[in-house]
């Protein structure tokens, strides 16, 4: 299910131009939530103990829930639109309310919980109840011993694991409910590194080589906090991903140097301003110059305009 590839852009020759300040005003961390906290009070956290004017999560997970949070920082809240329909990976463990046969509830999985289903929203949940289609990628058992059944699912954003769980158990005819979860990967951020979407496959790919940006644990976040307040920035500075990251969920393309200042004040890319001819027709495109970040476009091919911007990085005005 899993290949290996490198980096589309260079992640690190960009990180490597910056100081962790700046890295702070548009960069992101992967957090480890434990069990407990909201979401929020997560992010919150991070932005208290960092100082910084905004955080924003890539994802909401339950309080019991542990596991992969992304946490946007300053200028990188702009972009978690951007993060939020990629896939998310699971991890749990479910109870039947009666014990059945191991080979009945995979036969159930495979032929009623995988590909599209549609889902309602749990009662609780702050979304109207309404059933919407969601796609279960993978969601496999691992385990059985007697009620409890550790299981892996990989599913579509947007996805409750739980209202998941609840209705395998209706299917069944016997009943069930979760009892632990863990979000193993949300998108590109996964437990042991940096994941890339493979929209042929749909299937998560990790670096073979060194593995990028593991989920931090709330304990480790806090002390390279403190030890970047005391002038030590190396363990801070590790972990924060720089906001271009955003560049492996979408195509590439780069334009000339002499029209960056024209798309700061909003011109949208004309076809004469590509370093090179591109035969994309649409979607979204994150757009450098050489390294330099200037933002997401969409794909618009009208007359000579190529593409009109939904998210530009502006330069910070010097005081």
């Amino acid at each position: 299910m899993y290949k290996y590839i490198r980096f589309m852009i260079n992640i690190e020759k960009i990180k490597s131009k910056k100081t962790t300040q700046e890295l702070l005003e548009f960069g992101m961390i992967n957090i480890d939530k434990p069990s407990g906290p909201t979401s929020f009070d997560v992010s919150d956290f991070v932005r208290k103990k960092l100082d910084l004017r905004k955080t924003s999560h890539f994802g909401t997970l339950d309080p019991k829930v542990t596991g992969v949070l992304p946490i946007a920082l300053n200028r990188a809240c702009k972009l978690t639109g951007f993060f939020l329909g990629e896939n998310k990976e699971y991890i749990g463990i479910m109870r039947i309310h009666e014990d059945i046969d191991f080979n009945k509830i995979k036969d159930v999985i495979k032929k009623k919980f995988l590909g599209k289903i549609m889902q309602k929203p749990p009662i609780k949940s702050r979304v109207a109840r309404i059933e919407r289609e969601r796609e279960i990628i993978n969601f496999e058992i691992l385990e059985k011993k007697e009620k409890d059944i550790v299981f892996k699912a990989e599913v579509q954003g947007g996805t409750y694991i739980r209202k998941l769980i609840d209705d395998l158990g209706k299917e069944l005819g016997i009943g069930a409910h979760m009892l632990e979860l863990r979000r193993i990967r949300a998108g590109i951020f996964g437990e042991y590194g940096i994941f890339f979407a493979d929209k042929k496959h749909k299937a998560g790919i990790i670096k073979e080589d060194d593995k990028d940006y593991p989920s931090t644990n709330l304990y480790d976040f806090e002390k390279a906090v403190d030890e970047y307040k005391s002038g030590k920035e190396e363990n801070l500075k590790k972990i924060i991903i720089p906001g271009e990251i955003v560049a492996e969920l979408y195509p590439t393309i780069n334009v000339k140097k002499e029209i960056i200042n024209k798309l700061f004040n909003g011109s949208p890319i004309f076809i004469k301003d590509l370093e090179k001819k591109e035969n994309k027709t649409k979607g979204r495109i994150c757009v450098f110059s050489e390294d330099k970040f200037i933002g997401i476009y969409s794909i618009i091919n009208e007359k000579e305009i190529f593409a009109k911007p939904e998210f530009v990085l502006q330069p910070i005005k010097e005081k």
